[in-house]
């Protein structure tokens, strides 16, 4: 086995994404492997939400604990995947040179890890610009300076929410508004780890079968609540500080528009509340014409006290769009020109395919994964792709792992699922898995017939690849529940892998 990444070390998003004010917003506890206890127990969190240089730390912990460095050869990113279809081989090509002939080839690109840079005049920018998904590990000096930072999404929130007392002045340009939860995160004592170490049996048994990989679940039923019991309900949700609303609050808010009216009022009036109802504020950063829960729902922590600050302007760009980074600063579409010291872009991925899209993988008879993705995005569960024998894929589209679900939670589950079949394939005396061209319509067909009942694919998010032009639209993410899927996946190899052909 040998494992390549274009990062310096080990961590994955948490190599690259070392921006100001990084974290987790899912429990540090959980986010976690569970498939070895004393590798669970023998690290500490510090926090409820450990930051960046934490979470890295920890994964060097896993690395070296499990023996894994050795490895990976780092600095290398794969270039050509060609499939073999005489040798039934694939032949791996990096920009550093290496040709590696291989039996399997199995995707851990990640579904967050092709940054978009679609923002006209970057190179000419004569100050400092970065991309929040490149971010400097030395950081930046913005002390004094005039910094603009474009996009409010959940990176661009954790760096607007940490600089804003940093920079000199501080310009936001904000153009899709997002729904926000506060985040409460508490610095743990010895007592506290020994407490959340203590349930692992406990978290062990329940975060692989909730809705979403975490330790909650919706417990609530919308119809057996009287209003007043709902807004209890939401109330005490929504001041546990964390993802508890969206994930285990009322389910239905997915299914009912007017259900989900209702909760997304209740975060709106929050949010009005903390903007102090100022009408440039909540017209710019309070949504209206999508549902809570619909978009990605970052945690925040005095985000939207940072608008009151003489010292921040906020520039709502929905309408006057950016035209382009000019020498010296952001200029609209209308001709305003903001003049600028730095500029951070938090613009965005390509998510689900970019990573494995800007790879020239080809399958049988040539064809061309970016171009097959390019007209309509299709796998088998997310672990496969009908014409392309052996490549076997995580955080690919149509699993809960291209969005909603705790990432370890699902990562772990799709990378046993593959071992377990590599492990099946050979004890047969076989060489070969490839979904069927059947297996994977029916897989398709039924994600589509789940997303369909919900109300989410009615949005226009990069859930449903809409930040990239010409992106076909499909929901992304297996919007049927992380247990639900864990149970498919359990039940295609207990059948013997019907949805496959294994020769």
């Amino acid at each position: 086995m040998r494992a390549f990444d274009a990062a310096g070390d080990v961590g994955g998003t948490w190599w690259w994404n070392r921006y100001p004010g990084a974290r987790f917003d899912s429990e540090g506890y959980i986010y976690q492997y569970l498939f070895d206890e004393s590798l669970y127990k023998d690290w500490s969190w510090s926090q409820k939400f450990p930051g960046q240089p934490e979470i890295e730390r920890w994964m060097h912990y896993v690395t070296d604990r499990l023996g894994l460095r050795e490895d990976i050869q780092f600095n290398t990113r794969i270039t050509v995947a060609n499939y073999d279809e005489d040798r039934g081989r694939w032949l791996v090509h990096t920009d550093q040179g290496d040709v590696v002939d291989t039996q399997f080839f199995i995707s851990c690109a990640g579904m967050l890890s092709a940054p978009l840079k679609n923002i006209q005049g970057t190179d000419d920018f004569r100050g400092e610009l970065v991309f929040s998904s490149s971010y400097p590990a030395e950081g930046l000096e913005l002390a004094g300076k005039r910094v603009g930072v474009v996009g409010i999404g959940a990176t661009g929130i954790q760096i607007i929410q940490s600089i804003a007392g940093e920079a000199g002045h501080l310009t936001v340009f904000a153009r899709t508004p997002q729904y926000v939860l506060p985040m409460k995160n508490p610095t743990y004592s010895e007592e506290d780890q020994q407490a959340y170490k203590a349930r692992f049996e406990e978290l062990r048994e329940t975060i692989p079968h909730t809705f979403t990989g975490f330790e909650y679940d919706f417990e609530h039923a919308w119809a057996d609540c009287t209003p007043e019991q709902r807004e209890a309900i939401l109330e005490e949700i929504y001041q546990d500080g964390s993802l508890k609303l969206w994930l285990a609050g009322f389910g239905e808010m997915f299914f009912s528009e007017e259900v989900s009216e209702v909760v997304s009022e209740f975060v709106r009036g929050k949010m009005r509340e903390r903007l102090r109802h100022d009408p440039h504020l909540v017209d710019t950063l309070v949504p209206t014409d999508y549902g809570f829960g619909t978009h990605r729902v970052p945690l925040e922590n005095g985000y939207l006290e940072v608008y009151h600050r003489d010292d921040v302007d906020l520039v709502n760009v929905r309408n006057n769009p950016i035209a382009q980074i000019t020498p010296t600063g952001v200029e609209l579409e209308d001709g305003t020109h903001h003049e600028l010291d730095v500029i951070i872009l938090a613009t965005g991925f390509d998510a689900g395919t970019g990573a494995l899209t800007r790879i020239d993988i080809r399958g049988r008879d040539g064809r061309s994964l970016a171009d097959e993705w390019g007209r309509d995005i299709r796998t088998t569960m997310g672990l496969a792709k009908y014409g392309y024998p052996n490549l076997l894929t995580t955080a690919v589209p149509l699993a809960p792992s291209a969005a909603l679900c705790n990432m370890t939670t699902c990562l772990q589950q799709q990378t046993e699922w593959i071992t377990n079949a590599v492990k099946d394939l050979r004890a047969e005396g076989k060489t070969t898995i490839e979904p069927t061209a059947e297996g994977e319509d029916a897989w398709v067909e039924h994600h589509e017939e789940v997303a369909s009942a919900t109300i989410v694919p009615r949005t226009t998010s990069w859930y449903l690849g809409s930040n990239v032009p010409g992106k076909p639209r499909r929901l992304l993410s297996y919007i049927g529940g992380v247990g639900t899927y864990r149970r498919k996946c359990d039940d295609e190899a207990a059948a013997g892998y019907p949805a496959f052909t294994r020769r």
